[in-house]
């Protein structure tokens, strides 16, 4: 299809002005919002046409596929939950289309619960489970067409039978056993009979025992917070200490109360606020065996941004008792802290998981007055997903790990000999190998910024095609993992860039806020500068530099595209926010005001407004060629933003590249099964070859 040949769906464009705060603001495409009315519907459809259209001209869709098929790894496992003489954990085996939960006992592998076989189709994806101390019983939470609204159910272990549930209006709720297997913690939104249009929000705590009518189930927290409040409960094994972390929204600031559950009925335990001096991110790390003059541990950015680890007593968890144990470090940031029981006698071991420039150390320290004793070896410089101990102590801890290209593998650590070895290892495909190096480069107020560039030599040879991509919000680091794409890219000839921006997590909390509210502009900065970078050093050219990104870097992409069009030769754009001033009213908007603001205040709107994509589509401007990707079953960001956004470029670009939709069904925002996620990963992929030219594929 030629571009003079090209016929975009009709768009009605609606002479719709509010005046908000002052500001004259159109809204043209406002009747695309409504996605169940007959002309959005017929619009949908001729767009689908449209794509598939557009997608015959690309390459080989089924050859990327292939590629990336081929670079996904085998036989992949989670991190192992502990619980006695059994053993849980996901795994995937070969080409599955989503991992299963297994348990394990005396060497014998039992399936307890496998998504797929519940629902062939695929649409049903396991979003979390938790098992109880005792091992033998599980709760487990599956959500259907990408909604991730779950239902949670309890599994006994033993006869693989359902002994619990339904119980609704949960997402992906922390579970908090008590001892016994018999009761939990767990979170819940209030029924919507009492918060009509506000579903989703009004969040409690409750306790729930096995066998009662979920009618029956006790608040314990919540009531009198703000409606966007997100909570994470648990429970020291011992069955001691209760622990809940309030959030408001998206905010980084965190408020921890603590519960002696001992002391207490657990039905109405008694919770104290542990103060804090400034607002500060702060996590509960409660050693097993802890009474309430004994020391327990908090990770926190009070006073230190990049996080430190802090003692007190649950006596007086107040900042003015709080004693340094490990103090911020200058050159990375503290991710998690763990506790580990059992080196030597009389010994606490604590394993401090730094992140220095989004690439993982993990240091041990002394329990008992923080000096580090010793340095984890890790096969490279790549991340560390999480840490998994004994419940009931020992000397062992197993790591996730990943880089660019190495797949999750879980590895054994012993604290009595230092040694780190693969717990399991997921089988590597073969192929050439490629390097990732870590650049620097200055964004245009002179801040460094940093980012990882896959490629085939680990050099800028020539101008290849390159795809830049990036984040830029909610303190999310863009560390290194694994991407069966980027490896495709690379080893097809191409060059595969992700910018570390501000708005992320990778400086610590500092590095965060520079990015969120009226700083949020400087994200957009940081990745025009990434841009240039790549072009100024010889990767790439303007003709083959391709950028992505979704959700958050989705607006990213959607920003910097009508900034600065004439950069990019193309622009994948997946579930993405584009109309900033009315971005609070879908989806779970209202939760994400800490990071952007809101549309309520006149200072805040203007901000929104002086960088909304969709408020910037210039008609008579020659943009890239532009993917925007969206899934119906998206309960975060609405597929709206998309549908407005492609409306205006369809009717304002003079470039030659095509501006289309690709609406994905049954799918959302978060999990999704294999043949789903190849796919997307496909179209992607043979979009921006035909848009970029120059591989070399063989």
């Amino acid at each position: 299809m030629n571009p003079v040949d090209r016929r975009y769906p009709d768009a009605p464009r609606q002479d719709l002005v509010e005046e908000l705060h002052g500001i004259a603001v159109a809204d043209p495409y406002r009747w695309l919002e409504d996605g169940d009315a007959e002309r959005t519907v017929s619009w949908l459809a001729a767009q689908e046409d449209l794509f598939i259209a557009e997608r015959a001209q690309w390459a080989d869709t089924g050859d990327w596929r292939r590629r990336v098929m081929g670079l996904l790894p085998e036989d992949v496992h989670s991190l192992p939950v502990f619980r006695r003489a059994r053993t849980f954990y996901r795994f995937r085996r070969g080409a599955e289309d989503q991992a299963a939960l297994y348990v394990e006992e005396d060497g014998i592998r039992r399936t307890l619960i496998d998504p797929v076989a519940l629902d062939p189709s695929g649409r049903t994806v396991l979003e979390a489970w938790e098992p109880c101390w005792e091992g033998d019983f599980v709760a487990y939470q599956l959500s259907g067409g990408g909604t991730e609204d779950s239902v949670l159910r309890v599994l006994d272990v033993g006869t693989g039978q359902v002994v619990d549930g339904p119980i609704d209006r949960v997402r992906r709720s922390p579970i908090a056993w008590l001892p016994g297997g018999r009761a939990f913690y767990y979170v819940r939104r209030l029924p919507p009979e009492l918060n009509p249009g506000e579903e989703r929000y009004h969040r409690r705590v409750y306790l729930h025992e096995i066998g009662d009518d979920t009618p029956a189930d006790v608040p314990v927290f919540g009531e009198g917070r703000d409606k966007t409040t997100f909570y994470d409960v648990s429970v020291t094994a011992d069955g001691r200490w209760l622990a809940i972390t309030s959030t408001v929204g998206t905010d980084p600031d965190t408020e921890v109360s603590l519960a002696d559950l001992h002391a207490g009925p657990v039905r109405s335990p008694v919770l104290i606020p542990v103060d804090q001096d400034q607002p500060s991110t702060t996590r509960a790390l409660i050693p097993r065996g802890t009474g309430p003059h004994d020391v327990m541990a908090f990770r926190t950015t009070d006073k230190a941004p990049r996080g430190r680890v802090v003692t007190c007593t649950p006596a007086d968890p107040s900042a003015s008792a709080w004693i340094e144990l490990i103090g911020e470090r200058s050159d990375a940031v503290l991710d998690t802290v763990t506790v580990l029981d059992g080196p030597a006698p009389g010994r606490r071991l604590v394993l401090a998981v730094w992140a220095r420039h989004a690439t993982a150390e993990v240091t041990v320290h002394d329990l008992a007055d923080g000096r580090e004793l010793a340095v984890v070896p890790l096969p490279g410089k790549g991340v560390i997903t999480g840490v998994a101990t004994r419940p009931e102590g020992g000397h062992e801890a197993w790591l996730g790990y990943t880089d660019h290209a190495t797949p999750l593998t879980v590895l054994r650590f012993d604290a009595l000999s230092g040694a780190v070895e693969p717990w399991q290892a997921p089988r590597l495909p073969a192929g050439p190998r490629v390097r990732t190096d870590l650049e620097t480069y200055r964004s245009a107020d002179g801040t460094e910024v940093r980012m990882f560039v896959v490629s085939p030599h680990g050099r800028p040879d020539r101008p290849r095609p390159a795809i830049l991509t990036g984040y830029g919000g909610f303190g999310v680091s863009m560390s290194p993992g694994y991407l069966a794409d980027a490896l495709a890219w690379a080893r097809a000839g191409g060059v595969y860039a992700v910018a570390c921006v501000r708005g992320g997590g990778e400086e610590g909390r500092h590095w965060h806020s520079a990015g969120t509210g009226a700083g949020k502009p400087k994200v957009f900065e940081d990745f025009a500068a990434a841009a240039d970078h790549l072009v100024d050093h010889g990767w790439t050219n303007r003709a083959k530099l391709g950028i992505m990104g979704g959700s958050n870097g989705g607006l990213l992409v959607g920003a910097v595209v009508t900034r600065h069009p004439d950069k990019y030769a193309a622009a994948v754009c997946l579930a993405p926010l584009l109309d900033m001033a009315r971005y609070e009213q879908t989806g779970l908007g209202p939760s994400w005001r800490p990071e952007y603001g809101t549309a309520e205040d006149p200072g805040q709107f203007r901000t929104l407004l002086s960088y909304s994509p969709y408020h910037h589509v210039q008609v008579g401007t020659a943009y890239p060629a532009v993917l925007f990707g969206v899934f119906d079953g998206d309960s975060r960001v609405d597929p709206l933003h998309a549908r407005k956004m492609c409306a205006a470029l369809q009717y304002a670009s003079t470039g030659a590249g095509p501006v289309v939709l690709r609406t994905e069904p049954g799918v959302g925002h978060g999990v999704r099964p294999l043949t789903s996620q190849l796919g997307l990963l496909a179209d992607v992929l043979a979009f921006f070859d035909r848009q970029l030219g120059g591989l070399e594929k063989t």
